[in-house]
């Protein structure tokens, strides 16, 4: 049997190959580090203090020709007039002189409270504020607002008081936890108007201190950091889906029926083809407010293809000969994968999903929301790294397995059993390079949310989460079209096509001879043969 390309390349060829991979993992590095912006930007706002004394539902603008009458400070005279219900806090996004685009993709709010402390007035335990909030656009600056989203939530109130509450210590500020406010999956419109409004009667927003301010935190991706993203993927797109569908061509040229590993090398593919889709083209031209949940859904299709196919890979080299190439023996790791996904996908359905009607909801607005978000992301990061220490024991039991059939080797020629030590090694190779794969995917999984961050090197400004990004993103390309290049049959097998079915099979029937105790008579690789074991045994 012919074998694959990793046991039929000359090592000149797989050093220049491996050179390759990695000249162009450093670059996608360097394109993050050193081109990409960082991928985030976050804008303060200051909330004006618009007076509403009417009460009425017109769109309150902080500034511009139709700005509304305003007051600076509670403090001052007119404000001690006013009913709290008069108040309506405006923030106008982006800044004067400046446009928000479609490049920036998303776009989410983040409130910071400013509460003095007063002895008569103070934030009671457990407080809970009603936010009655609107979102409008516009795409020039005379259009009239138009509405986009109104609704009316409810924000647990987490501030402490870090003095003690005396009379003497009147005025300071309590340190509040920033409340999150509003979640905007699609960035399609140049200006943006949030009215706040904090209904005050006998039983809301009783209890929660002086307000003086209201900042607000707008949060967008960064535009030439999407130009860098959609790139890579345009990039990639079309290689994975040449190369995908050149394996499996590769695969029906085959006398026998794919195996188990064969057809999980190409729902890989299939996979990082999913998630090559550059989608964000046409995002920047249609208001698609589901992109965030669609990215999502790219990843997990990813994520558990790409877990079930390091679980099969290593199982395929420990299984008998007996139990192969069956997708059942390997039901409750899949199932558990499947499970984790299952539950993922849950929690991201019960935010982001309903982001589609109302990007003002929060799982986060509730205890119990809270203690649910958190303990999805804990149980989600143990189980990562739970996975990738079982996928270290399965490499370590694979190494094992690999020396004990080598080492019950028949008697053979010296040059031939070199050979099959240097297909072993290429093996080992290629699953430590694995493991550092899991590795750096496991590491993705877990900081994906962390903030950027930037190192200073000369005249040079490094993004280290953009590098990280790009960096993880080509490793996952890099990695996938190296398993489906390598794992290919061999171009020898073209032989039988040819009409060498002869020559083929005398070159066969030697290397079975020497085989035939340690190894299954199919496979696609010689590697794979040597793990498996056969009755006799």
């Amino acid at each position: 049997m012919a074998g694959t390309i990793i046991e039929n390349m000359s090592t000149k060829k797989l050093v220049f190959f491996g050179f390759f991979i990695l000249v162009l993992q450093v670059l996608f590095i360097m394109v993050g580090a050193l081109i990409a912006p960082s991928p985030t930007s976050a804008i303060r706002y200051l909330a004006t203090k618009c007076i509403n004394r009417h009460r009425a539902r017109a769109w309150l603008v902080p500034w511009g020709s139709n700005r509304c009458q305003q007051i600076h400070s509670f403090d001052e005279p007119l404000a001690k007039t006013l009913d709290p219900n008069d108040i309506v806090f405006a923030v106008h996004i982006p800044l004067p002189n400046k446009e928000m685009s479609p490049w920036f993709q998303y776009m989410l709010a983040v409130l910071q409270f400013d509460i003095a402390f007063k002895m008569i007035n103070q934030i009671e335990d457990d407080a809970i504020i009603t936010i009655d909030a609107g979102l409008a656009y516009r795409d020039d600056l005379i259009s009239e607002w138009t509405t986009k989203f109104h609704s009316v939530e409810q924000r647990p109130l987490r501030c402490i008081f870090a003095v003690s509450k005396t009379y003497k210590n009147e005025g300071r500020f309590y340190h509040c936890d920033p409340i999150p406010l509003m979640e905007l999956g699609s960035v399609a419109h140049k200006y943006f108007l949030i009215n706040l409004r904090l209904p005050v009667n006998d039983t809301l927003n009783i209890g929660i201190g002086e307000i003086k301010d209201i900042h607000l935190v707008g949060i967008h991706q960064n535009g030439g950091f999407t130009r860098v993203w959609i790139s890579m993927k345009t990039m990639f797109s079309p290689w994975i889906f040449v190369a995908t569908v050149w394996y499996w061509h590769r695969i029906s040229l085959m006398a026998r029926h794919p195996v188990l590993l064969e057809k999980v090398i190409f729902a890989l593919g299939i996979s990082v083809m999913f998630l090559n889709v550059p989608v964000e083209w046409l995002s920047l031209g249609f208001e698609w407010t589901w992109m965030l949940l669609f990215e999502d859904a790219q990843q997990g299709v990813f994520y558990y293809t790409l877990f079930c196919f390091w679980i099969i890979f290593c199982g395929e080299h420990l299984m008998d000969q007996s139990q192969r190439n069956r997708l059942s023996v390997y039901w409750w790791q899949v199932g558990l994968v499947m499970f984790s996904s299952s539950i993922l996908l849950i929690f991201d359905l019960s935010e982001r999903g309903v982001h589609l009607t109302n990007p003002f909801y929060s799982v986060w607005a509730s205890e119990i929301g809270t203690k649910v978000a958190i303990t999805f992301v804990i149980v989600a990061g143990i189980s990562v790294c739970l996975y990738f220490l079982s996928l270290c024991g399965m490499v370590h039991c694979v190494f094992r397995n690999i020396d004990g059939k080598i080492n019950k080797f028949p008697e053979m020629p010296e040059a031939r059993r070199l050979r099959y030590k240097g297909i072993v090694f290429r093996f080992k190779f290629f699953m430590l390079a694995t493991l550092a794969c899991a590795a750096m995917t496991v590491i993705f999984f877990i900081l994906n949310q962390v903030s950027e961050g930037h190192w200073h090197w000369g005249d040079h400004t490094l993004q280290v989460h953009s590098a990280f990004l790009t960096g993880t993103y080509g490793m996952w390309n890099l990695y996938v079209f190296t398993v489906i290049f390598l794992y290919a049959p061999s171009h020898n097998y073209n032989k039988r096509k040819s009409g060498d079915g002869q020559q083929t099979d005398v070159l066969e029937k030697a290397e079975s001879q020497e085989t035939q105790l340690t190894c299954g008579e199919h496979g696609p690789t010689k590697t794979y043969r040597i793990t498996g074991k056969v009755t006799e045994e």
